[in-house]
């Protein structure tokens, strides 16, 4: 298949390493995967984050993780565990600066504590920034670290069971003009974060959540948790247009990539599923739509133009609900 040529050439080895994981279906153990993974370690996205990084672990500022936006110590962290990244001293080092803006109760707020009393606090809020973080985590094997067990144990607590999603101060600016109570954007994080616990490995409580969550971004239609005055529903338009690296942002494809991965096939989500098909070129391949070019360390792909990274999540969304995209 050209596409799948394509998206495997070496030119590009992290997303050469995802295609043969998730279009070849090769193990973390296949020698090609492992390759792919030492090699995308020199490519010049990975070198160019890593080298904007301070000795002692963090990007820019050192008690301060979120901000600069997309050049901070958690954007960093993030996009190298999107971009395939392993776990070298150099990210070990950044994951343990990260921990230190855990709080007892297990989340994380954006500041350094200064006190304990700071360590203390138990804010529940910024749902997206917790998501991201057990993302990352998780991609960088920190599964079974107890300080992640207990951001889990915080994800658990906070969750809002009736309304669905966790809370969020910034969420919404206007209440009448949405659908769900809590932040869908963050819980959409969180929900991704969570999908890449194994399955055997989910806890009750996780389980219980994964499903709430999921039901509820099937009832919103994927992209359409919008209000309009009248009380009818209205799309989110930015989410019909694909963008990578996402960040705190998010779009169709990724929740159906989220979905997918966790084995959902509904008719509700067909609505969503024959917008990334509409989206397809005639050659096959999709566009970048959205980019955080000339806001990162690194620029990635060129907007307006084919994206391996954008074809790469919709071939594997598409693949595993059975649809056939353009050869």
């Amino acid at each position: 298949m050209e596409l799948k040529k394509w998206l495997l050439e070496p030119r590009d080895p992290s997303v050469r390493y995802w295609a043969l994981r998730d279009l070849e279906d090769k193990g973390a153990g296949n020698a090609e995967v492992i390759a792919a993974q030492d090699e995308l370690m020199e490519s010049p996205q990975v070198r160019a984050i890593l080298a904007a990084q301070k000795p002692g672990g963090w990007w820019v500022d050192e008690k301060d993780m979120y901000l600069p936006k997309y050049t901070a110590t958690t954007h960093s962290l993030l996009i190298l565990a999107e971009l395939g990244a392993k776990r070298t001293p150099a990210i070990e080092r950044g994951v343990e600066h990260i921990f230190k803006f855990q709080r007892n109760s297990g989340h994380f707020l954006i500041n350094l504590p200064a006190t304990e009393k700071g360590k203390a606090s138990s804010v529940k809020d910024g749902c997206c920034i917790d998501g991201n973080i057990l993302h990352y985590l998780i991609h960088f094997g920190h599964l079974a670290d107890p300080r992640t067990q207990l951001l889990l144990d915080f994800i658990i607590s906070y969750h809002d069971g009736e309304n669905a999603g966790w809370r969020c101060r910034s969420y919404p600016i206007n209440p009448a003009a949405v659908y769900p109570k809590n932040c869908y954007m963050g819980a959409v994080k969180m929900l991704r974060a969570l999908s890449m616990i194994p399955p055997q490995e989910r806890r009750g409580e996780i389980k219980a959540i994964i499903e709430r969550e999921v039901e509820t971004i099937l009832e919103n239609g994927v992209y359409r948790y919008l209000r309009n005055p009248d009380g009818t529903r209205k799309d989110k338009a930015g989410w019909k247009r694909f963008g990578f690296p996402l960040f705190y942002q998010s779009d169709v494809l990724e929740v159906l990539d989220t979905l997918t991965r966790l084995g959902y096939r509904d008719g509700r989500m067909q609505p969503a599923v024959d917008i990334v098909l509409s989206s397809q070129q005639l050659d096959g391949r999709w566009l970048l739509e959205n980019t955080f070019n000339g806001k990162m360390w690194v620029d990635i792909e060129e907007k307006g133009r084919p994206s391996k990274w954008i074809t790469l999540r919709a071939l594997r969304t598409l693949k595993r609900i059975g649809y056939a995209s353009k050869p």
